[in-house]
């Protein structure tokens, strides 16, 4: 380690106490659980007599039990043990975002790139942020780990006091000892969840599918049922001999069978669109939203003029995706199409913008908004709008129902959403919500 007055040389290694070799041995077995393991490694150290507190925190990796725990946004859990005489808190306040969480940039630059970093004098660390912030907290020396593996960090725990000065070896090395006890589990716990996340999608994957056959069977079967009625009777009246009849009735049956085998092209466009989308050879790759928007609205301009809606766009130059470029035009055509389809027949305004907020896990996200000012759903159409070949639609308005369903999927297999929201006879917002390349 990079000697420097503020910090302890920790390159040393010596033997750990029997307790921390105990505990960390429970924790590697399995016996108790990664919330109760940190809770219990916090109470081993708050009977070290230099130790005053010690603060936790999870990014990605979320708590089993979330109580005592206070979620910062979607980005980290945080918790803190105290000594029952002591009055501070190192928490932020409730309902604070995760702008409100410690930073302490100089310190966790040393304990990522170290693994540990015990600060022996606040007022010795050249980083003012640093200062401030562990003056806030009363906080004068600290030792600090990070949850570390394989580039991925899950969170990281600190033990601190409010007295200056070199920290005992042993709490040293117990504390090394026990995050890498702590790390290794949180790292089997993780894979775990992630096995079991991805067989609970596997299995609602396979029902989709099958509901989405069963839908798709049912859809085409009624234009393809039409067509063949009335074409039995107009091959009738022709094998009798009947001309005047078979005239008439291609001047009666005649429309209905067109527009039959318009609503089968259309299902057929839809299922070969997304079949494209799914099934391109691009890879994922940092995608120009502006581009993808500037390409979608170009494609839209002739049926957005014929409808009367104006369209318009304020897109960040700089904001990017990490997808297949072909599926984020088509999610993007299927939601800028609804809106123009969909709006009032007197006509309206489009509107497409971008956002960035942090997913679940933390992960960057950019997030494409198309928002209209259209006739727009009730909570009861807007619940069942993602369901395949389900529509809304006023009468005359062509589709098969498949766009916002075909978008979800194709958002979901790059790790985004689709999601929307809408009020009856004031508008709608669709957006779709894509990962950020981590720099």
């Amino acid at each position: 380690m990079t000697e420097h007055p503020a910090l302890q040389d920790t390159t040393v290694c010596g033997p750990v106490s029997p307790e921390a070799a105990a505990l960390a041995g429970t924790i590697l077995s399995g016996a108790i659980s990664v919330d109760d393991g940190i809770g219990r490694i916090a109470t081993h150290f708050l009977t070290e007599p230099r130790v005053e507190a010690v603060v936790a925190a999870l990014t990605i990796f979320a708590p089993e039990d979330a109580t005592g725990w206070v979620k910062l946004g979607g980005r980290a859990w945080v918790r803190e043990w105290l000594r029952a005489e002591d009055d501070r808190s190192v928490l932020p306040p409730s309902g604070a975002g995760p702008d409100a969480a410690l930073s302490m940039p100089w310190v966790s630059r040393h304990a990522r790139a170290h693994g540990l970093a015990a600060v022996v004098d606040r007022s010795a660390i050249p980083e003012e942020r640093d200062r401030v912030e562990l003056e806030r907290m009363r906080v004068r020396s600290l030792v600090a780990t990070t949850f570390l593996s394989r580039g991925e960090m899950f969170g990281s725990m600190s033990v601190v006091s409010g007295d200056t000065g070199s920290w005992p070896q042993t709490l040293i090395d117990d504390l090394r000892l026990l995050n890498a006890a702590l790390t290794s589990r949180i790292m089997l716990e993780q894979s775990r969840r992630a096995l079991a996340e991805a067989i609970d999608a596997g299995a609602e994957a396979q029902l989709g599918y099958q509901h989405f056959f069963g839908s798709v069977g049912h859809e085409l079967r009624t234009p393809l049922a039409s067509v063949m009625g009335y074409t039995e009777v107009l091959l009738d009246d022709a094998e009798h001999g009947l001309a005047e009849s078979v005239a008439a009735g291609m001047r009666r049956d005649g429309p209905v069978m067109l527009r039959a085998c318009e609503q089968l092209l259309t299902i057929v466009d839809g299922l070969l669109g997304a079949g494209r989308a799914l099934g391109s050879d691009d890879q994922r790759q940092d995608v120009s939203v502006a581009d993808a928007v500037a390409d979608v609205v170009h494609w839209h301009r002739n049926p957005a003029q014929a409808a009367g809606v104006s369209v318009d766009a304020d897109i960040d130059p700089a904001a990017t995706a990490w997808a297949h470029p072909s599926g984020v035009r088509q999610v993007l055509s299927n939601l800028l199409g609804n809106a123009i389809a969909h709006h009032r027949p007197t006509g309206g305004s489009v509107h497409l913008s971008t956002s960035s907020l942090l997913g679940e896990s933390g992960r960057p996200m950019v997030r494409i908004i198309v928002r209209d000012d259209g006739p727009g759903l009730t909570p009861e159409q807007l619940q069942h709008a993602f369901e395949p070949f389900v529509r809304f639609a006023a009468p005359g308005t062509t589709g098969s129902g498949l766009g916002l369903s075909m978008s979800r999927t194709i958002a979901e297999r790059d790790g985004g959403a689709v999601r929307g929201e809408s009020t009856a006879d004031t508008g709608s917002s669709f957006w779709v919500e894509l990962p950020v390349r981590r720099s």
